[in-house]
């Protein structure tokens, strides 16, 4: 059993995970090591994409 088991509060400052935490729906995880000819591509057009859309 972990402290929150024993210890309940209203005002729990360190959650985990905030509950209005917004996401960009964007979870990925990338590995320079792993990756391949393909891979570092679609992350250049990703890049460029986001450049567009931040020049905006």
């Amino acid at each position: 059993m972990g402290k929150d088991e024993h210890h309940k509060s209203k005002n729990n400052f360190l959650s985990q995970t905030p509950k209005n935490q917004k996401s960009d729906g964007i979870d990925v995880e990338f590995s320079e090591e792993l990756a391949d000819h393909e891979d570092k591509e679609a992350q250049q057009r990703s890049d460029q994409a986001n450049k567009r859309i931040k020049g905006k």
